[in-house]
C-alpha cells in the first residue's frame, strides 16, 4: 500500500502533482511493522501523551538549533510568506509557521452566493455519498458513520442516512485555520475521544476507518435559519491526527480578533476563522442530508480523472484522486428544500 505514489489534482491549473509525503518512512514503518509485529508499541505510539511528544519534538524546537534554516524549510515546503498576517521574522519555529494567521480576506475570496458552500481549509478533498444508488458512493474507509458521530446520537444519526459528505485532509505545511463552511446556527458542540492516527493516505487505507477512531469534535449548524445557507443540517466535524494535540476554538468575525468560544444556539457566520488545529496534519469532514447540496463539478470530475496513482485509489479498488483545494473557495452549492 505504501509503495504507491500518492498524487492529487491542483485545482485552479488542473495539473496532476505528486504529494511530497512528510515522514513517510516513518509512518510506514508505523503502520507497517510496528502495527503488525509489536501491537503494544503501536497503541503506544498513537496514544496521546506520545502524540504530544513527537509534536514538540518535530515543531517547537527553534530553527537556530536546526540544521536546516528557517529561509530554507519555507522553501521547501513552498510556503508564500507573502500571504502572512505576521512578519515572517518572527516565524521562528516550526510550531509557529504551522500556526500562522494569513490575511484571509485578500488570498482566500469566498464567492458572494449565499447558497454556496466553502471549503473550510486548505487542504486535500474529496467527496462521496452513503447511498448505494448515488454515482459518489463510498464504502466506508474513511470512517465508520455510526462511530464518527457518536453511536449514542442517534437524532444525528437518522438525520444524516443516506446523506453526503467530504473529507478535507490537511498536509503539514498548509494554512492549519479551519473556516466555517456554511452559516446558521448550532444545534450541538461535543467531543468525542480517540486516538491519534496519521492523516497519511497509506496510513488511512491501512487502518480501516481511521477518521472515526481519532479524537474529534462534532458541531452540528442548522442552515435553516434566517441568515442561514438554506442547505439543511450540517455536521462539521474536526479530527485530531497524529502529533496534532489539541483542537483549539477560536471563532471570530472580524479577522482573528476577540475569539469567541463555541457553544449551542450560537449564529455562525459563512467564512471566518472556527479552529486552529496544533502542528502537524489533521482531517476536516463535513455531513449533509440527503438531496440538499450539490458538489461542484471539478471535484467530481478530478476523483474519477483516469492516470493518476493515488493510494486511495489503491486502498478503495476504484479511482479516488484528490483536488487541492483553499479555505473558503467553493465547494458545494445548497439546494433549499425548506
Amino acid at each position: 500500500m505504501f509503495t504507491t505514489r500518492h498524487q492529487y489534482v491542483e485545482r485552479d491549473s488542473c495539473i496532476v502533482c505528486t504529494e511530497r509525503l512528510y515522514a513517510d518512512k516513518a509512518v510506514r514503518f508505523l503502520y507497517s511493522s510496528a502495527r503488525e509485529n509489536a501491537p503494544a508499541l503501536f497503541r503506544v505510539l498513537t496514544s496521546s501523551r506520545a502524540s504530544r511528544l513527537l509534536g514538540f519534538l518535530n515543531y517547537g524546537i527553534p530553527f537556530k538549533r536546526m540544521v536546516f534554516g528557517r529561509k530554507r524549510f519555507l522553501q521547501t515546503l513552498n510556503i508564500d510568506t507573502k500571504e502572512c498576517l505576521d512578519n515572517p521574522g518572527s516565524l521562528d519555529t516550526v510550531k509557529k509557521i504551522f500556526e500562522r494567521k494569513i490575511r484571509y480576506w485578500e488570498y482566500r475570496p469566498m464567492p458572494d452566493d449565499p447558497g454556496a458552500i466553502v471549503s473550510p481549509s486548505d487542504s486535500r478533498v474529496v467527496v462521496g455519498s452513503f447511498c448505494d444508488t448515488s454515482s459518489l458512493f463510498i464504502k466506508g474507509k474513511f470512517f465508520d458513520y455510526e462511530e464518527l458521530l457518536g453511536r449514542n446520537k442517534k437524532e444525528w444519526l437518522n438525520a444524516f442516512l443516506q446523506g453526503n459528505f467530504a473529507v478535507f485532509r490537511l498536509t503539514p505545511e498548509k494554512y492549519h485555520y479551519n473556516h466555517t463552511p456554511v452559516a446558521g446556527k448550532i444545534l450541538d458542540f461535543y467531543e468525542i475521544d480517540g486516538e491519534y492516527h496519521a492523516c497519511n493516505p497509506g496510513a488511512v487505507v491501512t487502518v480501516i476507518t481511521p477518521y472515526s477512531k481519532n479524537k474529534r469534535v462534532v458541531t452540528v449548524i442548522d442552515t435553516d435559519v434566517p441568515g442561514g445557507t438554506k442547505a439543511g443540517l450540517v455536521v462539521m466535524i474536526e479530527v485530531v491526527a497524529l502529533m496534532i494535540g489539541k483542537i483549539v476554538q477560536r471563532y471570530s468575525e472580524e479577522r482573528y480578533d476577540s475569539p469567541q468560544r463555541i457553544y449551542p444556539g450560537m449564529f455562525l457566520q459563512k467564512g471566518f476563522p472556527k479552529s486552529l488545529y496544533r502542528p502537524g496534519s489533521s482531517t476536516n469532514v463535513l455531513i449533509f442530508q440527503k438531496n440538499r447540496v450539490r458538489f461542484a463539478e471539478d471535484l467530481i470530475r478530478n476523483m474519477f480523472r483516469q492516470g493518476i496513482e493515488s493510494r486511495f485509489s489503491r486502498g478503495f479498488g476504484m479511482p479516488l484522486a484528490e483536488t487541492d483545494i483553499k479555505a473558503r473557495s467553493f465547494l458545494a452549492h445548497a439546494r433549499d428544500n425548506t
